[in-house]
Order: structure tokens, then sequence, then C-alpha cells
């Protein structure tokens, strides 16, 4: 039956591997959907709401909330939900009142995901109003019991499916960051959703302790798809880099015969590639990196002599090898970078940093966690330049969104170098991430959503770019992978209280590195909404320079 239902959000594999039965002192609600329908027309509704567990008659008085509120178009105006009780044996309905596009905006098409309906009747709704709490209560327990490691948007996903997501009132909102480049695919892909849930039922996790039925032909698949002869799975993005420093010193010592203890990795300044204490060594982002030392050595921009390496710049690159190649196990660089901005490198800069790795027997690392799976209007960013990598890293869209999967891939005369019990992962290849990984880059072959992210690339940064407002100074990326670099300094206002009025719209977008927007809307985003999305922008660009900073919704959440 499982394989049937379509979830409204990813907590369904939880359900999945926990039957309600099995989780003591612990109550759930949840209301499945069919699949029945094409994947975007399939939006789910605010009635059918997979309850997080109940959490304790007391807490749960403190935290519920018995109305929900929805802001309109205008920021100092807002719409509370109608709701009347059952009478006479009939049952009124409550109605969350949607955002109202701005008057620009082009309709939605018929295959895009239509707004959510209104709520279920309110006797129905009040046997589940006990497991159900607003979003400000969200946030609350969030700020108070998670760790303050990430500053969001004052947006709570609820539910989500394919562009869009909606919040616990039923507000709906076009996703145009698709968690980093993770929901490549769209939210809650069918495919994707049906592999996951179908292994869930057989055989979750082995470990690499044993075989199990799925890393063989996953191994296979992914070694062809991408033209490498082996892959090593991880689970998270950071391990997966971690795992290719790891290989390429390895390499270093073997087989280019570096002293012990000597092997570099460099990377370029500017770059993000995690958050690990490897990964942090490298980067030159005080907040990355304040308060977190000591580094390990060896690793970086920084060069034992002192040079650091410039992104973009093949004459840093040039002088960096020509002083220490001979120790130089790997050069680790993003084709595009993305947490700095989304600054693309100048045509030619990726295929004469191959060249000059070959020169100087170095292997060339390209992480394509962001990048790559069809972001940029390739299959991989390295692609536009036709450079193949002597290690690639994949992440985030490798799994559609549903589940953490990453992987390194390498030919054997590099993989090989490691060896029984010098690293793995209990996570790493288990059969459920296998399944999942398959169906999802499935869906970028059959889909097209390569082709499609070229296309509509062009078209984002061309309708952006003619807006020719005063707080843009630049728009610029590849595919589906763009950043418009606000000029904060033409009115008193911030990017971060652009993404606030955004969000008010209906469009969900966030700064990175202060004043630079990034937009990445999952790729199966059709002309229609990204158009409705640019004028949006178009829209929030044109008033916010004359708006106090107190009007603008959210602009107390910090």
């Amino acid at each position: 039956m499982l394989a049937a239902l379509q979830p409204s959000c990813s907590c369904l594999f939880a359900f999945t591997l926990f039957p309600f039965s099995t989780i003591p002192n612990t109550e759930f609600s949840c209301t499945a959907q069919p699949t029945a329908g094409p994947y975007k027309a399939h939006a789910p509704t605010h009635a059918r709401h997979c309850s997080r567990p109940r959490l304790g008659a007391t807490t749960l008085q403190q935290v519920s909330s018995t109305a929900a509120t929805t802001m309109t178009t205008s920021p100092k105006t807002t719409t509370k939900a109608a709701a009347t009780a059952a009478t006479n044996g009939k049952a009124a309905t409550a109605a969350v009142a949607p955002v109202a596009a701005p008057k620009s905006v082009a309709p939605a098409p018929q295959a895009a995901a239509p707004a959510p309906k209104a709520a279920a009747p309110a006797a129905a709704a009040a046997k589940s109003t006990s497991t159900q709490i607003s979003s400000e209560d969200v946030m609350h327990l969030t700020e108070e019991y998670g760790a303050h490691n990430y500053h969001p948007l004052p947006i709570v996903f609820s539910k989500a499916q394919g562009i869009h997501v909606w919040d616990p009132e039923g507000k709906q909102y076009m996703d145009f960051l698709s968690a980093y480049s993770a929901t490549n695919q769209g939210h809650s892909h069918p495919k994707i959703v049906k592999a996951l849930v179908d292994q869930a039922s057989k055989c979750a996790l082995s470990s690499r302790a044993f075989y199990n039925e799925e890393f063989g032909k996953y191994a296979k698949y992914m070694s062809e798809y991408f033209g490498f002869d082996m892959v090593l799975p991880m689970n998270t993005g950071a391990e997966a880099v971690e795992t290719a420093i790891k290989l390429a010193r390895k390499w270093g010592y073997m087989k280019k015969g570096i002293a012990p203890n000597k092997a570099i990795v460099l990377s370029a300044e500017g770059n993000f590639h995690g958050r690990t204490m490897g990964i942090i060594s490298m980067s030159t982002d005080p907040d990355a990196r304040n308060g977190f030392g000591p580094y390990l050595p060896n690793v970086g921009p920084m060069c034992p002599s002192g040079h650091t390496l410039e992104y973009g710049n093949i004459d840093s690159m040039r002088r960096a090898l020509e002083l220490h190649g001979k120790n130089v196990a790997a050069v680790l660089l993003e084709p595009i970078q993305g947490e700095a901005g989304i600054f693309v490198p100048p045509e030619g800069y990726l295929k004469a940093v191959h060249e000059l790795c070959k020169k100087h027997n170095v292997l060339l690392i390209a992480d394509e966690i962001q990048t790559g799976l069809a972001r940029t209007g390739r299959l991989l960013a390295c692609d536009w330049e036709d450079v193949h990598p002597d290690i690639l890293i994949l992440g985030k869209a490798l799994s559609g969104g549903l589940y953490p999967v990453s992987a390194v891939l390498a030919n054997k005369d590099i993989m090989l170098c490691i060896r029984p019990g010098e690293h793995g992962s209990t996570y790493g290849g288990n059969p459920l991430a296998c399944a999942v990984a398959v169906a999802a880059l499935d869906v970028l072959k059959e889909e097209k959503l390569a082709e499609r992210a070229d296309k509509l690339g062009e078209r984002f940064r061309s309708k952006v770019r003619a807006l020719k407002s005063p707080l843009v100074t630049l728009v610029r990326g590849r595919g589906l992978l763009n950043a418009v670099v606000i000029d904060e300094s033409a009115s008193d206002k911030t990017a971060w209280q652009i993404c606030l009025l955004l969000k008010h719209y209906g469009l969900l977008a966030k700064p990175t590195h202060q004043n630079i927007i990034r937009f990445a809307p999952p790729l199966v985003i059709t002309e229609e909404e990204l158009d409705r999305g640019v004028a949006i922008i178009e829209k929030v660009l044109k008033e916010i320079p004359t708006m106090k900073a107190s009007d603008i919704p959210g602009h107390g959440h910090h």
C-alpha cells in the first residue's frame, strides 16, 4: 500500500520505518495522498497534513495555535482564517487566504501546483488541531531548543511539492533556493518518493560489513553515468569532500612519491566545501574559521611560500604549482563558487587548470556538490569546458532532496589507493540511498533537466537585467544557479530585507555574503512560473526603496 501513496512531506520515510504502533507514548495523525494526477498539478492541501509527534498535554497547550493568520499583498494588512463550528450536523469550512500575486504576474500554467484548497471541515479539523502548531510556535521551539548555527528566514515548511512549499497556515510559496540545490528534481518527486518507499519497506540498511543487493547495481550505474571506474559512497557533501582529500593524499604518497606528511591539497580563495574541521582549514571566510583552530596543515589556498591562490586567476595557479608542485597531491575547486556569491570563472579557466595539473602530476578534484546534476545547464559544470576531473564529488541533488547521499568518483589507479579498513561510513552505500540516487539520476535524464536549466537560466538573467533596477548592480550565473548583486547604498534597505519582502509576496530566496541574493529554483520550474517569480522580484525592487523598515513583514525576526 505504501508504494501507492504520495507523501506530502518527506516525513513519510520515518513513518515507514517506524510504524505508529511501535513508538511508545507518541501519537501521530497523517493522511496520505493518492498519486493520481501529474506531478506538478498534485499539490497537497492544508488539511492533508503529516503532523509531528504529539508533544504532550502540558506542552501542547502552550504551543497549539487555534487560528491562522496570512498576510495579503499589502504589508500593513493581514487576513485571519475564518472558522465556524459544526451545527445541526453541517460542518462549515475554514479558509486560508493565499497571497495575491502582483498585477503584472503571469497566470500560473495548468501544470503548476494549485494554491492550497480550503481546510477540511471544522468537525474533521478538530481532531488534528491538537497536533498542529503555528509557524510562530515552530520558530519559538526551534530557537529555544535548537542550536543557533543558522539564521533562517521566518518561514516554516509544512509541505512541499515541485517548486512549491506551504507553511502550517496553508500559505503557498515558490521555492527559489531549492535547499541549496538539493531539490533540483523538485520537492517530493513521485518517482524518487516511490523508490524510497519501496526500498525502505524491503531493506534500508546493511552497513558495508555485508553486501546488499542495491550497492553493486548503484556503483555500476554511477560509474557509467559519469565516466569513472569506481565510486566511494558517503552521506553528506562535507563527508565526501573529506573523503576526496584523504584519497588525494594517499595517492600522493603511494603513486606520486610525496615524502611522508608533506602532501599539499590546494584550494582557492573564497571557497566553500563544508563545515567540518578539515574543510574549514581550507576556508578564507572568518565566520567559518574564527574560534575553531588549530587547523589542518597543508590544505587550503595559502601556499607554503605565502602565496594565496586566487580563484579564476590562472597565473596564480601556475605560480603555485611551479613553486610547490612537487608536494601538491591535488587541487580542489568548485567549477562555480557557490557560497561566495555564484562566481563564474573566466572562460577557459578550468581547462587551463586541468592542463597545469597534468603537467605537474597533480590531481584535479571537482566539487560539484552544488553545481552538478544539471543545475548549471550541463550535467556537470565542468562540462562547460569539457573537463573531466580526476576526482569528482557529488551530493545534494544526488537524492533529489529525499535522503542524504553523496559520492566520490575516480578511476582505479586513484580509488584503490584506499584499502579495506582505511575509510568508510556505516550508512555509506546503504540500499535505501542507492535506490533513491538511481531514481534521482533517472529523473535528470528522463526530464532533460540540464537542457531545461540552460534555457530557463538565460531567460531569468535576461529578464532581471531588463528590469534596470537601481538596486541591482550585477546579475550573473549559469543555468538556474544565479546571483543578483544588490547595491545596498542605493537605498537604506539590505538584501536580507529584500528577501523578507519577496517572502511576503510568495517567493523564497536568501542572501549569501550579505548583499548577494541567490536564485536557484528547482529545475522543473515552468516558463510561466519563472516569469511569475521575476514579476515578484520586479514588484519588490520597485516598492522597497520607499518603504519604512518597520513596514517590511518579518523585519523584527532575528
